[in-house]
């Protein structure tokens, strides 16, 4: 899931010669029998954390899990059209050599998603997802590139709090932005991508939903909060169109950053090819790994 304070909501909805000592099924991936990695260091550890975080709220929101080669699928009848809700997830390997070749991933996709208009692909090992970047390209995927950024200052003790958002409020704020997103796709669609906030209570201990308004009253920017077990993720930062370039999504971020406050890590995931990330930098967070996303509509 990607986090963008002003552009449109979550991008992956949005209607894109092997060597020695390497595994010639997966290009890239050391094959059985190359020699141990080294030990894992405190930065791998954290960010093993972190997409261990990702996965548990991916499953627990999930309207049903799937064992699939190579990883997991998360399905929901519920949100056919939402790509969050239905995907693949292929996490790094466990020891070297245990890739699973692009293609079987490929037909995992094709045969777990069967029915949905859409096939969603998420690799959380970078150099697994750079390997397999090639086959998916020829199968029609899009792929993009993601950073995981994990923060690195003080939370601000100043910072005045965000506002609760009820799912009453919020929603006709995400049926607005998703429209304005998304102009060509069908209402069901539309609606599909904004009541799928509720599954998300259920995806850790605390979830919260937070806004800052403008002068009027009107939702200026949006985010979301969650916890579990001391780890902490800002996710869906959005700025509303007319309420860009007034401090709205900083003042939102430092907020969250506040409220989170003796979490370890708070983390946020965003485009590596797009400008948010710079933004996100600006507020503390540095760039710790990087997770593959591939989309075929």
């Amino acid at each position: 899931m990607t986090t963008h304070p002003a552009p449109g909501p979550a991008a992956a909805d949005d209607p894109r010669a092997p060597g020695a000592g390497r595994d010639p099924r997966v290009p890239g991936v050391p094959r059985t029998g190359a020699a141990a990695p080294a030990a894992a260091t405190a930065p791998d550890r954290e960010l093993a954390r972190i997409l261990a975080f990702t996965h548990a709220f991916l499953r627990r929101k999930a309207g049903r899990v799937a064992a699939v080669p190579g990883g997991f699928a998360v399905l929901n009848d519920r949100y056919p059209a939402s790509h969050d809700d239905n995907r693949l997830v292929v996490p790094a390997p466990g020891r070297p050599g245990d890739a699973v070749p692009a293609e079987e991933v490929l037909r995992a996709a094709d045969e777990a998603l069967a029915g949905r208009r859409h096939r969603y692909v998420c690799v959380d090992d970078d150099a697994l997802g750079a390997a397999y970047a090639p086959a998916f390209a020829a199968a029609g995927y899009d792929h993009e590139t993601n950073v995981v950024m994990a923060f690195r200052g003080v939370p601000p003790a100043d910072a005045p709090r965000a506002e609760e958002l009820t799912l009453e409020e919020l929603l006709p704020v995400l049926r607005h932005d998703w429209r304005e997103a998304l102009p060509n796709i069908p209402d069901d669609s539309v609606e599909q991508l904004a009541a799928r906030v509720e599954e998300r209570r259920r995806g850790a201990d605390v979830v919260r939903f937070r806004g800052v308004r403008a002068g009027g009253g009107e939702i200026a920017a949006r985010a979301e909060l969650y916890v579990q077990d001391g780890v902490a993720q800002i996710e869906s930062v959005h700025t509303g169109t007319r309420h860009r370039g007034r401090g709205h999504a900083r003042a939102l971020v430092r907020a969250l950053l506040a409220e989170a406050a003796g979490c370890e890590p708070i983390f946020l995931m965003a485009a590596e090819e797009d400008w948010p990330k710079d933004f996100y930098a600006r507020l503390g967070f540095t760039t710790i790994g990087r997770t593959h996303a591939f989309l075929r509509l």
